[in-house]
């Protein structure tokens, strides 16, 4: 375990929340930066996370809590960003220190809007660092699990192995198994497109359709993302390994799933500024479905789930009607 080198987190969410309790198993010291001044405070005097996984107690004496994202970046030589992705680039609009020379991995499922690329994209393009530089945490894992300490795995996805590895180790512990991937871009769209079929997933139950039919979309969903990620980023890769159909799975089926919950609450009628509100969690799929169509619309890949789920957030489709056509449309 590499313990000289420095990890810093960014965020203050339940991702964040979870990834600073398994670093903390084995790092003496990590820098978490968050906005709120509040839990900060709170985080000081009672150990826990107020708002997020609030049965996670920790070691103060690991955290260097920080309400500046410069003075957490300026610390580490590993940053993991785990924020929603809409917020994303406003946080890095506080920058005064460089990202020259760091290493950046992202936990973030979903699309940047300002550009609408993925995080390591944004990352590579717009600050210039480098692949090698730059990685992806992936499940399937829930962080709400994390906090329970059930069993969970991890895929760490980055162009220098190395790198993955030593996030691989500094994330793993007793109930968490992580592995090492080269597949940086198809992991991340994977990441992003699974919140997608997750909210389809959400409708289908919202609008009373069973078992049955869920295991159809989510059959179909995991073919439609292969074809999407091939036309993306063209690789050797198998769609059924954990990072990319276990993701899937767990993001489409798990309780703790907040794009399914989304979903369900647009299949039941609710419009998507009143199922926003009602969440106190951002649904990052709703940014990604926007990305993934306007994407597509380029790679020309055939992605009916996608489109389903677009025209209904975007478009203000009835779900009843789209989901009528879909089944059409799925085998």
């Amino acid at each position: 375990m590499a313990d000289n080198l420095k990890f810093a987190v960014i965020g203050g969410g339940s991702w964040a929340t979870a990834i600073a309790k398994m670093l903390c198993v084995n790092l003496p010291e990590i820098s978490w930066y968050m906005r709120n001044d509040a839990a900060i405070e709170h985080i000081k005097t009672h150990k826990h996370n107020p708002n997020y996984l609030s049965s996670v107690e920790f070691d103060n004496t690991k955290l260097k809590l920080t309400n500046d994202i410069n003075e957490a970046v300026a610390y580490a030589d590993y940053i993991i960003f785990a924020i929603p992705s809409a917020f994303l680039n406003g946080e890095l609009e506080k920058l005064t220190v460089s990202l020259k020379d760091k290493i950046i991995f992202s936990a973030i499922k979903g699309i940047v809007p300002e550009t609408s690329l993925i995080v390591g994209e944004h990352f590579h393009y717009k600050y210039d660092i480098p692949y090698y530089n730059i990685g992806v945490i992936t499940g399937p894992c829930h962080a709400e699990e994390v906090a329970l300490e059930r069993l969970s795995y991890l895929t760490i996805a980055c162009g220098d192995p190395d790198k993955a590895t030593i996030v691989a180790e500094n994330l793993s512990g007793n109930y968490i198994k992580a592995k090492i991937s080269d597949d940086i871009i198809g992991t991340e769209y994977a990441a992003m497109l699974k919140n997608i079929y997750s909210i389809a997933a959400g409708i289908a139950h919202g609008l009373g359709y069973g078992d049955n039919f869920q295991s159809v979309i989510m059959s179909n969903a995991i073919r439609e993302m292969k074809k999407f990620i091939k036309k993306v980023h063209k690789m050797k890769r198998n769609i059924n390994d954990s990072a990319y159909l276990g993701d899937l799975l767990v993001t489409g089926y798990s309780i703790f799933s907040r794009n399914r919950m989304f979903g369900n609450m647009i299949g039941k009628g609710y419009t998507v500024q009143a199922a926003q509100m009602e969440m106190s969690m951002v649904a990052e799929g709703y940014y990604a479905v926007k990305s993934a169509y306007k994407l597509n619309q380029g790679y020309g890949a055939k992605t009916p789930i996608i489109d389903a789920v677009y025209s209904i957030l975007y478009e203000g489709k009835e779900a009843k009607a789209v989901f009528k056509k879909l089944t059409e449309e799925l085998d």
